[in-house]
């Protein structure tokens, strides 16, 4: 696959963590040579504010959503994610989505904590809409409730991120115009191949969720995109440059990104 088209694109990683403080610089320099663009997803308050930094530094290169993932819900009280939804809304022109936003039941079982993390979730769909930004989805062990809401709040844009599901379900999700993100996962999960084989390149996007998910263990890089654009071509049976291709006219479609 050539690399001189520059085509290829990281939908969503995380390049705040600590895992990229010791080479934050050269890490998002050596993906410069490889990748179009990259969007880096803000988590929790602190963490949006240097995603935020860091796309004023990358400009053109590094584009940004803002969200507030599951595990940090319990957390914040009630004013701090109000203050928090506040601050999204005055930097509403520096992001291109919200997200990642969602459920998770893996890492949040209590009751309570559960009923607080649906309510906050329906909380950013909202924020959404108002914003008419698209949303990023995290559901992990959640992915058919989320499509529910997804639906039944009427969400125009949605991208079910890291898709794990089934390919019954990732169809139904196209038939209502929202995306599927492919991750390194598919290089593990049956259901993941067969849900790409079935859905049109025209749904599809790519993404790392790096540091996470690393192909061959350690650290992952969002430059490791490519290595899902390969895989996709493989299972879909089509040129990787045409999967970079379709990926970046969705990446138009979806953030409104001009590339």
């Amino acid at each position: 696959m050539s690399q001189v088209n520059l085509k290829a694109v990281d939908i969503h990683c995380h390049l705040t963590f600590k895992d990229y403080d010791e080479d934050r610089e050269k890490v998002i320099e050596d993906a410069k040579k490889t990748l179009r663009l990259v969007i880096t997803s803000g988590t929790e308050p602190e963490d949006s504010k240097k995603a935020l930094s860091l796309a004023e530094k990358h400009q053109g290169f590094i584009y940004v959503t803002l969200g507030l993932h599951p595990i940090h819900i319990p957390e914040l009280t009630d004013r701090q994610i109000e203050e928090y939804m506040r601050f999204v809304r005055l930097n509403r022109d520096r992001i291109v989505g919200i997200g990642e936003v969602g459920l998770d039941y893996h890492w949040i079982k209590e009751p309570k904590k559960i009923s607080r993390m649906r309510e906050v979730f329906i909380g950013f769909i909202g924020l959404a809409k108002e914003l008419d930004l698209p949303l990023v989805l995290h559901l992990r062990q959640a992915l058919d409730e989320g499509f529910k809401l997804m639906v039944q709040h009427d969400v125009k844009k949605a991208v079910f991120h890291c898709f794990s599901g089934k390919k019954s379900l990732a169809e139904k999700i196209v038939e209502h115009g929202y995306y599927v993100s492919v991750a390194p996962n598919i290089f593990r999960s049956k259901d993941v191949k067969k849900a790409v084989k079935a859905i049109p390149l025209e749904k599809i996007l790519t993404e790392t969720d790096s540091p996470f998910l690393a192909v061959e263990g350690g650290r992952n890089l969002p430059q490791n995109v490519r290595l899902v654009v390969e895989k996709i071509a493989e299972t879909k049976k089509v040129n990787p440059l045409e999967v970079e291709e379709a990926v970046l006219k969705n990446v138009g479609r979806v953030f409104g990104i001009k590339v």
